[in-house]
């Protein structure tokens, strides 16, 4: 600590270095900041900033850490606050007041946000891959259940009939929306810092550009100050994160109520579910209830860094060290979710006999029968009271819709002939034949578009 200490008299007290210290979760960092000093070393010798020799020693200093690291044999140093001295301090060690020279023309806080930036790339990605694969087994769903019948619900009641894919592929569009969303969050990340000095630039004729394509930088940032004080990027993954997670969310309290006794739509496996303590019968959806739970987390992580960034002046202040910690939570969460839905989905059961039992119950095709009305020359909104009116009748006299006979649907209407009977679930899903319907045919189409989707995505990484 003490080589950036020359303006001080004194070493920060042991509570302070406690306070400020970053290492215990920055250390993850170490392969970006390995990987950003090397590169900066190279264009340093690159421009004749430092000679070759010593551009050399730096560079197999640094790959020597990173080994050390990767095997467990780095000792990090609270006292060095964060992952970016301690390396440099061992770089030292390691070559002598060579690796002084590491630092030139570069600040930590253009180190720091270019370290962040090189883990949000990735992450972005291997997040992408993720939703991918769950994708991937919605699809499969889907294509197992493109004939299995179920209710859909609006208000959580009962309300049309419609195809348990056509219920998975609506989770698919989601997904896709995420993916479509971290793209777009790539698109601004990918733009390089390192350059920017601590505020206002460097004194030195760097490389920037050659810096970028090093490092798979598509661009470099134009303005030093915002470089430095930019957080937007992890605020940006964390807000499509925490999107993602809310439609995880959604789907976990589905699973939740499809595997309760008074649904009994599906059954988890064993290996996703876990039991009581005191009740020996249960078979509890865990996975699917700590999602839901996780998915708060996230929304935290997210509102924690915008509070925090609010009214930060530029440039840079130490109140943005506390965008490591949440976004580091974030991108695990995200991860481990979408990692343990894929296992809890590919293994789930569906329970067809109950499922269609319940997609068939008639009031169901209440709607249809509005419908059927209106074919026959009948205003759609006395069709929908004259329904509104056989429904009540029927659940008086305890039956369903197909038990009524003729004569009973015409009391309602003078419109209703024997054909009402061929109006059934089947039917019902049949007639919605329009794009994004749940018809067979229009859910057999979403089917290989998704397919398509997957294939392409596949190719393009």
């Amino acid at each position: 600590m003490s080589q950036i200490r020359g303006r001080f008299k004194k070493e920060p007290d042991e509570s302070v270095l406690a306070y400020s210290a970053s290492i215990q979760y920055d250390r993850r960092l170490y392969p970006y900041d390995i990987a950003g000093s090397i590169i900066h070393a190279t264009m340093l010798a690159k421009q004749g900033i430092i000679t070759e020799d010593e551009a050399g020693l730096i560079v197999g200093g640094l790959t020597e850490i990173a080994k050390e690291i990767s095997q467990g044999k780095f000792r990090f140093k609270v006292e060095l606050e964060d992952i970016h001295m301690n390396i440099e301090a061992r770089l030292i060690e390691k070559i002598g007041d060579v690796g002084k020279k590491l630092h030139t023309a570069r600040s930590r806080n253009d180190q720091v946000v270019l370290d962040m930036k090189l883990f949000a790339k990735d992450a972005i990605v291997h997040s992408i891959a993720y939703i991918l694969e769950l994708q991937g087994t919605l699809v499969n769903l889907a294509s197992a259940h493109k004939d299995t019948i179920i209710p859909g619900y609006t208000h959580l009641q009962r309300a049309q009939p419609v195809l348990l894919a056509h219920h998975f592929l609506a989770y698919f569009e989601m997904l896709g929306r995420d993916i479509e969303r971290f793209q777009d969050c790539l698109d601004r990340v990918d733009v390089l810092p390192l350059g920017s000095g601590a505020l206002a630039g460097v004194a030195y004729n760097i490389a920037r550009q050659f810096v970028a394509k090093e490092l798979g930088f598509r661009r470099i940032s134009q303005n030093s100050m915002d470089a430095v004080a930019d957080r937007d990027f992890i605020i940006e993954y964390e807000a499509c994160a925490s999107l993602c997670m809310m439609h995880l969310s959604r789907l976990a309290e589905e699973i939740v109520l499809w595997s309760s006794s008074e649904f009994d739509f599906v059954e988890l496996d064993d290996a996703y579910t876990t039991g009581s303590s005191i009740m020996p019968q249960k078979k509890n959806p865990d996975v699917a209830e700590l999602a839901r739970g996780k998915t708060g987390r996230v929304y935290g992580n997210l509102m924690a860094l915008l509070t925090t960034m609010k009214g930060l002046p530029l440039a840079y202040n130490r109140d943005m060290q506390e965008d490591k910690e949440g976004f580091f939570d974030t991108v695990d969460t995200l991860m481990a979710t979408l990692e343990v839905f894929n296992g809890m989905l590919s293994t789930l059961r569906v329970k067809t006999d109950k499922t269609t039992s319940a997609g068939r119950q008639s009031y169901m095709l209440a709607t249809d029968m509005a419908d059927y009305l209106v074919k026959k020359g009948v205003a759609f909104r006395t069709a929908h009271a004259a329904i509104g009116k056989l429904v009540c009748y029927a659940i008086k006299n305890d039956k369903g819709l197909s038990e009524l006979t003729l004569k009973e649907y015409q009391k309602f209407s003078p419109a209703f002939k024997k054909d009402v009977y061929k109006i059934t679930a089947e039917s019902s899903i049949t007639a919605r034949d329009n794009t994004g319907g749940t018809a067979y045919k229009q859910v057999m189409r979403q089917i290989t578009a998704a397919k398509k989707n997957l294939k392409e995505s596949s190719n393009d990484e």
